[in-house]
């Protein structure tokens, strides 16, 4: 199977992947799962009788499931918008709406039936993304904010990211074909200086630190291990994936304005805690994990399918 482009154009890119990952994802779901779960490859026949079966709108493929986590701390208005958005085939939508106090789950309940509610233990976007992903069951996690931001449609982007190979997909707004109406200009230049600390320090490539649009295989919650509580939790998830050794790719992400309400967020106090993280999470240079660079998994993919090739007999020598 081809990689996928690193880029997506915000505005079309993004409802052509969802067709164009309807026979890829379907054929590499299936062969991805079972080397996760240690076992070879089903029958082609009876894959294909599966996908039809399980297959609905917009290319839903019922062997890969995928679980969103969606933490919501009073969103009821802007969940009307996000849970529309989501894209048909998921296999859960988990979400966690911590202490608030408007009708955030019923909004969720309303709009979605199917929707688990998982209540978290403590406080705080950290805490709720653990809470969630230990009740998630699907094959691939997905983390989606609930305030507007994060463009639902973008999903089968870093789905196609992990079907392709890797192990964490994140988004990132400062590659090509991402950006942000949200960030302030402040925010920007903490961000871009936080970026340029954790990769100095940490050996990593990443382009975009503080971003909360993440996806990741399920098999690899004990690598991340989440056991912070606050927004630093992105910053938390990208590092111990790094030194994990978990292969991971960036996907280009457009960060929405958000539609109602003020975010939670606190510029200088989080800050501080983003960079706690940076600092308690470094570990010397000659003790870490060996990791794929972002910047390099797309040339790796090349090379390989150029090894794949048969070599063409040389006419000359005929």
């Amino acid at each position: 199977m081809k990689p996928l482009s690193p880029t997506a154009d915000p505005a079309t890119g993004n409802g052509q992947l969802v067709e164009a990952f309807r026979d890829a994802m379907a054929a590499a779901a299936t062969h991805a799962v079972g080397e996760r779960n240690g076992s070879r490859p089903h029958d082609p026949d009876a894959q294909r009788r599966n996908r039809r079966a399980g297959s609905g709108r917009r290319g839903s493929v019922s062997a890969l499931r995928v679980s969103v986590v969606v933490p919501a701390l009073n969103e009821a208005l802007n969940l009307r918008h996000v849970l529309a958005n989501l894209p048909d085939g998921l296999f859960e939508v988990v979400l966690v709406p911590g202490s608030s106090t408007d009708d955030t789950e019923l909004v969720a309940r309303t709009l979605r039936p199917d929707v688990r509610v998982i209540h978290q233990t403590g406080s705080g976007k950290g805490n709720a993304l653990a809470c969630g992903f230990a009740a998630c069951r699907g094959d691939i996690i997905v983390t989606l904010d609930a305030d507007g931001s994060a463009d639902p449609k973008e999903i089968p982007a870093f789905v196609g990211a992990l079907v392709s190979g890797a192990d964490f997909a994140k988004g990132s707004r400062a590659i090509q074909g991402g950006g942000s109406h949200d960030m302030t200009l402040l925010r920007r230049l903490g961000n871009r200086a936080l970026t340029r600390l954790a990769n100095v320090l940490h050996g990593t490539h990443y382009s975009d630190l503080c971003y909360g649009y993440n996806a990741f295989w399920h098999a690899c919650l004990p690598q991340l291990n989440v056991d912070v509580d606050g927004f630093e939790v992105e910053t938390l998830l990208n590092l111990r994936a790094a030194k994990s050794g978990l292969r991971v790719a960036e996907v280009a992400s457009f960060e929405l304005a958000r539609i109602h309400g003020r975010s939670n967020l606190r510029t200088f106090a989080d800050g501080w805690r983003v960079l706690g993280t940076i600092l308690r999470e470094w570990v010397p240079k000659h003790h870490r994990v060996p990791h794929t660079p972002p910047s390099r998994l797309q040339a790796g993919h090349r090379r390989a399918d150029r090894r794949a090739q048969p070599i063409q007999p040389n006419a000359t020598n005929e």
